[in-house]
């Protein structure tokens, strides 16, 4: 497994909260464990105690794809490596698979944690899978969904670094209101313009009278 997978951890923290529609779906210690996917062992640490501790990381994770969304490189990764001081990791070779009829392991390299708690375990791997993103495709494939009031985070991995919405929905709501905007834009100037058509033509009459 990619250690840059890891990353996925971040988006899906900072993703339960929405600032500007006043949504926030982290409130309990189920949406805590969710967060960890098929990771069980690792969900069934968590506590109601955790919630306020994961609330407290994800709004830290958001401030690093805040500041890399607003081009401040350095302010990201200042942001980045205050978390990965305060919730360290290590490398591990793993072999839960296998890659041929000799039964011979397919070895990964994994993130094992150490944790006092499971916010602690989640942060520290959330925090060194952002870390491998970032340093691999560069502080400016983190981004925040330009679809307002969406602002979701997402990780841009397209090859043009064109990314600018958190999903395809957000794009599609995104596009049809640029359209409107423009055909309400069309409408003003065609109406516009005919007023002043109508307003030469009434000098026009009245001159010649």
């Amino acid at each position: 497994m990619e250690l840059a997978y890891y990353s996925d951890y971040a988006v899906r923290l900072v993703n339960t909260e929405e600032p500007a529609r006043n949504k926030d779906a982290l409130t309990s210690v189920d949406a805590v464990r969710e967060l960890f996917g098929t990771n069980a062992s690792a969900a069934r640490r968590a506590t109601d105690a955790d919630v306020t501790r994961f609330r407290s990381v994800r709004g830290r994770l958001r401030a690093v794809f805040t500041a890399a969304d607003e081009g401040d490189e350095t302010l990201a990764v200042d942001l980045l490596n205050s978390l990965l001081l305060e919730f360290p990791v290590s490398p591990q070779i793993s072999g839960h698979d296998h890659r041929d009829e000799d039964d011979r392991p397919l070895w990964h390299m994994h993130l094992a944690d150490h944790p006092s708690n499971a916010t602690s375990g989640y942060a520290a791997i959330a925090s060194m899978g952002l870390a491998f993103h970032l340093t691999e495709y560069g502080v400016d494939r983190l981004g925040l969904c330009e679809a307002a009031p969406c602002r979701n985070a997402y990780l841009d991995t397209s090859t043009n670094r064109s990314r600018r919405y958190c999903s395809d929905r957000c794009a599609t709501r995104a596009n049809v209101a640029a359209y409107r905007a423009r055909k309400r834009l069309e409408t003003s100037r065609s109406d516009s313009t005919g007023r002043t058509a109508d307003a030469s033509q009434e000098s026009t009459t009245a001159a010649e009278r």
